[in-house]
């Protein structure tokens, strides 16, 4: 009897129509939930991690930085604001992935370019960060 080989699994993006086979999937699959554990670790223990290279991707410190305001504001300052909430980490990987349009005259545009893996990866290193602590050198009086 003569085995039948079966056609190799192939995944299309559609928004980029990239091609990408069953083995590549995974390994994308296997680094997210890599980061994702480092990411837990790192908070259960009481450590920042290291941010995970999406950050660097995707731009996100063009207009964000982990300690002080640019463009956007500050990942410490974004941790701080959800500190304490059930569900944040799920609130900011939506939030990095569908934008948010705020009262002033600059938005978060939005970035469905992100994996949602990808993304809560992203928010757990924000939420893994400490709120900030001006110094009396740091502060900027007119």
């Amino acid at each position: 009897m003569e085995r039948k080989r079966l056609p190799r699994m192939t995944l299309v993006n559609p928004s980029t129509r990239a091609r990408h086979t069953r083995s590549h999937v995974l390994a994308r699959a296997a680094s997210a939930v890599a980061l994702l554990a480092y990411g837990a670790i790192a908070a259960a223990a009481g450590t920042v991690a290291a941010p995970p290279p999406s950050l660097t991707h995707y731009r996100c410190y063009i207009c964000h930085s982990d300690r002080e305001p640019v463009v956007g504001p500050a990942f410490a300052d974004v941790a701080a604001s959800y500190r304490g909430r059930q569900g944040a980490v799920a609130k900011i990987a939506g939030d990095i992935r569908k934008g948010i349009k705020g009262g002033g005259p600059w938005h978060m545009p939005p970035h469905p370019e992100v994996s949602p893996d990808e993304a809560r990866a992203m928010a757990g290193y924000i939420m893994s960060l400490e709120p900030h602590k001006a110094s009396a050198q740091e502060v900027k009086r007119p």
